[in-house]
């Protein structure tokens, strides 16, 4: 009993200071639809490939905000539905300067043709990037993105992965996360909101 009372006040001071966080964000940068971190992140340097077998790193995110998903070519529904999203959304002239990025956590069958492939099909803005996994771990890490191989009762195998979008400002700096389901109104507003800040 005693060690319980002396756990209520650290509780309470920590519900203060989360609502103290909350009440901050919400003033910096009010989102409708999105979480915005509490300060931006660097991320971890990685190197992997875009869809025309150029490098890109860390210094190709610098210039533009960027808003990546991932995800991989054989996925039956949710990719195609976010990237036909993604593809909507930079149609938006407030959002021109968007960067949208399709990285696959199935580099197994998506190597750079099967890439140029699939995001194209979406038009000419996505940039479709593919690494091997030790390519791809710092990535994943720091953005806390999950993916599992599951294997199918036919025989083959499909991607279990996160689906949210992460939002980068023009730095290169993670600063928003979006999850599913999403609403192409709330995020255009959230988006443009984000970049109008510089956030």
């Amino acid at each position: 009993m005693r060690n319980a009372l002396y756990l209520i006040p650290l509780l309470l001071a920590a519900a203060a200071a989360g609502y103290m966080v909350s009440r901050q964000l919400a003033r910096d940068t009010p989102l409708v639809s999105g979480t915005a971190l509490p300060q931006p992140r660097l991320l971890p340097e990685f190197e992997l490939t875009d869809h025309t077998g150029a490098a890109f790193g860390n210094a190709r995110l610098a210039g533009h905000p960027s808003l990546l998903f991932f995800g991989f070519t054989h996925c039956p529904y949710v990719c195609p539905t976010t990237l036909a999203l993604m593809t909507q959304l930079v149609r938006d002239e407030n959002l021109a300067d968007l960067q949208p990025i399709f990285i696959t956590v199935d580099p197994e069958r998506d190597d750079t043709r099967a890439m140029a492939l699939y995001v194209n099909a979406f038009g000419n803005r996505i940039i479709g990037l593919r690494g091997e996994e030790p390519q791809l771990a710092p990535l994943l890490q720091g953005l806390g993105v999950a993916h599992a191989k599951l294997p199918l009762p036919g025989g083959g195998y499909t991607v279990d992965h996160t689906a949210a979008l992460f939002y980068l400002n023009e730095r290169g700096h993670w600063t928003a996360a979006f999850t599913p389901p999403f609403d192409l109104a709330e995020l255009r507003q959230d988006l443009s909101t984000l970049m109008a800040s510089g956030s």
